[in-house]
């Protein structure tokens, strides 16, 4: 297989299983009333284990493909001075911390208590901001530099929370069935649904000064790269459309439609996460291609 495709592989996999880990840990820490938390956590935590585990195979797989790429080939991969040739760069610094804090998320998630939940989200967003600051995010220096990884670590965990929190939905929507937990789950839900249109709201705006820090306004060219950011675009619009769509429109039929109207919740929400799947697919790739 060749070498950009893992790289780009990898790099689509590692946004993918840190999203959803990032979405557990919202969930569990945040979401759930204090009471559930607990509960909840361990709903969500063979969940939880494979995406951390999985950030940390991606994280290695990753950079593996990276020395690969900067040396000349698959050869190269087995030799300690190409390693540490990339490891002196930017991007070698900068990511030794994905390499660290999977394992982090991983020992978090078997902490008991609280304390084993918070550790478990502040890894996850310490791992999501840790993304901002390789790639285009860090293409400028100075103050302008500051201001695009700030704008891009919101841009990244505005998206988890959505695009992550979508994967644990179904899980809380079956507990809502239950009369010990239901009352809990439809708060958690709530809860989500509330703080999802803000997430939304903070994807479109840092997504809109993420794009005109990279291309400029107007933009002076319109290449491949700003035709899949285009394409980009469309996509999480429809996205949106999606989201708008189960919210307003199937969410309140639940009581009259009832069991229908949660299946065609879950297979638009499955469609949602397809298209989520389709964007993060676009994501790897413009970090092979030059803004413009």
């Amino acid at each position: 297989m060749p070498l950009d495709t893992v790289y780009l592989f990898s790099r689509w996999m590692h946004f993918t299983l840190l999203f959803v880990y990032s979405g557990c840990c919202f969930y569990s820490t945040l979401l759930a009333p204090r009471c559930w938390r607990k509960q909840l956590s361990r709903r969500l935590l063979s969940l939880s284990v494979l995406a951390a585990a999985g950030c940390l195979f991606s994280a290695w797989l990753l950079l593996a493909a990276q020395v690969g790429l900067m040396g000349d080939g698959w050869q190269d991969i087995m030799r300690s001075g190409v390693w540490q040739a990339v490891l002196a760069t930017s991007f070698g610094r900068m990511w030794r911390l994905q390499l660290w804090l999977p394992l982090i998320s991983l020992a978090a998630l078997f902490i008991p208590r609280q304390f084993g939940r918070n550790l478990a989200l502040l890894s996850a967003l310490t791992q999501l901001c840790g993304l901002a600051l390789v790639g285009h995010a860090a293409m400028h220096e100075g103050m302008p530099g500051v201001l695009q990884r700030i704008n891009q670590s919101i841009h990244l965990i505005s998206a988890a929370f959505w695009v992550g929190g979508l994967v644990p939905l179904p899980a809380v929507m079956l507990a809502a069935r239950r009369q010990s937990s239901g009352y809990d789950a439809i708060r958690t839900m709530m809860r989500f649904s509330s703080y999802g249109h803000l997430a939304v709201v903070l994807v479109l705006v840092t997504g809109i000064i993420d794009g005109w820090l990279l291309l400029g306004w107007p933009p002076q060219s319109f290449q491949f790269y700003s035709q899949l950011l285009l394409f980009k675009v469309m996509l999480v619009l429809l996205m949106i459309a999606i989201a708008l769509f189960n919210r307003y429109w199937l969410v309140p039929r639940f009581r009259l439609a009832g069991y229908q109207a949660q299946r065609r919740f879950i297979a638009a929400t499955c469609l949602e996460l397809l298209l989520a799947a389709c964007v993060l697919i676009l994501v790897a790739v413009f970090a092979t291609l030059s803004p413009g």
